[in-house]
């Protein structure tokens, strides 16, 4: 059973996420996050993503919805590989640089480190966002949607 809100929210949550989608895509490619093959996963989830969202807002089939689900799956899955990737390339560097720096302050440093090691989260949140869209939506039977 679809309500009205239902109606002006998923088309909404689906102009956020494909915001999100071309924005981070974009500074990717502006910022060269392509020079090693690890690099492309982003960009290569975020392509999949695109070409998903815009099935699913011509095509809200049953179909379209669970591979939505499967993307975003992916997405949340890459940002947190992604997250680990750049806190531990921080940390390495930090070791080259201050072999005897250990607990809290290496942890701090590789934080905020040069590589940002919490912007692959914007991965999980688009993830997050597209998995939202997709619960208890009316083409796949309201399966999901609390008793």
């Amino acid at each position: 059973r679809s309500t009205t809100r239902d109606h002006t929210l998923r088309p909404m949550l689906l102009g956020i996420l494909t915001l999100g989608i071309v924005g981070a895509g974009t500074e990717l490619l502006l910022l060269g996050h392509f020079e090693e093959p690890w690099q492309w996963v982003p960009l290569v989830v975020l392509a999949g993503s695109l070409v998903t969202v815009l099935l699913t807002a011509v095509r809200r089939s049953r179909g379209t919805l669970l591979t939505m689900r499967g993307v975003m799956g992916v997405s949340v899955l890459s940002g947190a590989l992604g997250v680990w990737r750049h806190f531990r390339g921080n940390v390495e560097f930090e070791l080259e640089m201050y072999p005897s720096i250990s607990g809290l302050e290496l942890f701090e440093k590789a934080v905020t480190g040069a590589t940002p090691a919490l912007s692959p989260g914007t991965m999980i949140l688009l993830g997050l966002l597209g998995l939202a869209f997709t619960y208890g939506h009316p083409a796949l039977g309201g399966s999901d949607k609390p008793k």
